[in-house]
């Protein structure tokens, strides 16, 4: 075995500390965080399928908790979460297919999954509202 000290002659990568943070990696982290907080809403998805089908009064029990003030928070940030992370999806398809990769084309697409993202999720509240 060497006795060469390796670990002082390595050089260090890069980290967040390091990097200036851009759109499309902040995006990046989104993508990733959204991903994590939908698998715990579909947690709470199934919980209330189970609430359904237990019976009406552990739904009716289920119904006030994701009616409260808290259970409305959570569920529209569920929902944010959820449409974030299909436009981010669709980003990244198109990715795949090859285009935008421009500078203009990543910060326009990266743009467009922020407002996109919170602007359908007010709209489907609004319609869920309106229809209630």
């Amino acid at each position: 075995m060497s006795n060469a000290d390796l670990r002082g002659n390595r050089p260090l990568s890069p980290h967040l500390q390091i990097y200036k943070p851009i759109l499309t990696m902040v995006m990046s982290i989104l993508h990733r965080i959204t991903g994590a907080a939908l698998y715990f809403g579909t947690i709470l998805l199934a919980w209330w399928l189970i609430a359904a089908a237990a019976g009406p009064a552990y739904f009716d029990f289920v119904n006030e908790l994701y009616g409260s003030i808290l259970g409305r928070l959570i569920l529209f940030g569920f929902t944010w979460a959820l449409v974030h992370h299909m436009l981010g999806g669709l980003r990244h398809f198109i990715w795949d297919m090859g285009a935008g990769f421009g500078k203009g084309s990543r910060e326009w697409l990266a743009k467009a999954t922020i407002i996109g993202s919170v602007s359908l999720t007010l709209i489907l509240w609004i319609i869920g509202y309106a229809v209630r």
